[in-house]
């Protein structure tokens, strides 16, 4: 028995013409002799009745007097929703199914509500399932705590649900349904030159992913890697023969070899400049690990340091250093720029042409570092949509 895993997000699901778009690529994949599971995840997007979003202002959104577990059985409903309706139109359509929330898919999770941490996925009753059936629908980002309650999985949470279930299913590939026909060498919407992506490896994407390119989660493309399961960014809304971006262990062939892979960006971002004059860098850092800040984007510079905090957590940062006096500038609405690449490491003249290109139109760069990876530059968001263009131009338009 082959199994393929297929995800369709938000926008696959959202209505009944995009549900029966999504039921094309599921029969395809019985056509062709396998076994599928379908992960779904809440019907819509932001405003849409049953997005996660929706069923948050229900209960008062960040104002709300739930806890953590609380507010799990609440967001957790949107995608046992869609498991619903999305089964309903296999069972009309003639074909055998059967739907799981994700405890009867066998997550099990710690108890960190909200944003819990697979620890274990039991296939005993998708594989009893497919006895009877050809397909298990399965509700995405959500899985059974420790303690026995709905839990889960934070940002990305379907997307590393088919990927576990992929893993742990030893499925033929995972397929992630979105809107968009594949990985691509920059944000469609901003980069007007932007070029589809065939083949790319894990790595690349991962590092795509973690800087901001939101077409797959990275823990989901981590996990995959992991398992050495393949996986394809596909589109919803293409022919069931488009197969989209496949991503798979990187292939050393010559003719496969690309030294920057993407440009990727992400906004919202508030610069830092903390002096250090009566205190460490390691005190600035504790104070805001203290309150669970995660800072980005990190200079250390004997006088001062240097960080990013997205909007909302720079505003609890500039109360902390306000109520202990400690002095600090900000540059607000912000956006970092990556240049993402495994051949950056070592290639000579790359910081270079970065700052050349940006120079030409007038952009100023705010802060700049680097790993073997990638190299992040950080410029004012109204300079964004030009700085992403001329990176790319630079690095990813030659033959």
């Amino acid at each position: 028995m082959e199994i393929m895993v297929q995800k369709f997000g938000g926008t696959s699901v959202q209505d009944d013409k995009a549900r029966h778009k999504a039921l094309e690529h599921v029969r395809y994949a019985l056509e062709k002799g396998y076994k599928v599971v379908v992960v779904v995840s809440a019907i819509g997007r932001k405003g849409a009745p049953y997005a996660t979003d929706s069923l948050l202002n229900l209960v008062d959104a960040d104002q709300t007097s739930l806890s953590a577990r609380e507010l799990d059985m609440i967001v957790s409903v949107g995608e046992i929703i869609s498991t619903a309706v999305f089964t309903q139109l296999l069972k009309k359509e003639g074909i055998s199914a059967t739907a799981m929330t994700g405890p009867d898919a066998g997550f099990r999770t710690n108890n960190d509500y909200q944003n819990a941490k697979v620890l274990d996925v039991k296939t005993d009753n998708i594989n009893k399932a497919f006895s009877e059936n050809d397909v298990v629908v399965v509700a995405g980002f959500q899985g059974l705590s420790r303690d026995g309650h709905m839990a889960t999985l934070g940002r990305g949470g379907s997307d590393t649900s088919a990927a576990l279930l992929g893993a742990a299913l030893s499925a033929k590939r995972v397929d992630i349904f979105t809107d968009v026909s594949g990985m691509m060498t920059g944000d469609p919407r901003l980069v007007k030159k932007a070029k589809f992506l065939k083949n790319v490896s894990y790595e690349e994407v991962a590092n795509m992913a973690h800087e901001g390119a939101k077409v797959i989660h990275p823990r989901a493309v981590e996990i995959a890697q992991q398992a050495h399961v393949p996986l394809r960014i596909r589109s919803t809304w293409d022919g069931v023969d488009e197969l989209g971006t496949l991503i798979s262990d990187k292939n050393l062939a010559l003719q496969d070899y690309r030294g920057v892979t993407g440009i990727a960006h992400q906004v919202g971002l508030t610069q830092f400049s903390v002096l250090t004059e009566n205190l460490s860098a390691d005190q600035v850092f504790n104070l805001l690990a203290d309150n669970h800040l995660s800072v980005d984007f990190i200079n250390i510079l004997p006088e001062k340091v240097v960080f990013n905090l997205d909007h909302e957590e720079s505003q609890v940062a500039k109360k902390l250093l306000q109520n202990r006096n400690i002095t600090y500038t900000l540059v607000e609405n912000c956006a970092k720029v990556s240049i993402v690449g495994a051949g950056i490491m070592g290639t000579p003249g790359i910081a270079a042409k970065i700052v050349t290109a940006l120079s030409k139109h007038n952009i100023e760069i705010l802060q700049t570092t680097d790993s073997y990876t990638t190299i992040w530059v950080l410029v004012k968001a109204a300079d964004l949509e030009v700085a992403v263009n001329a990176l790319h131009d630079t690095f990813l338009l030659r033959d």
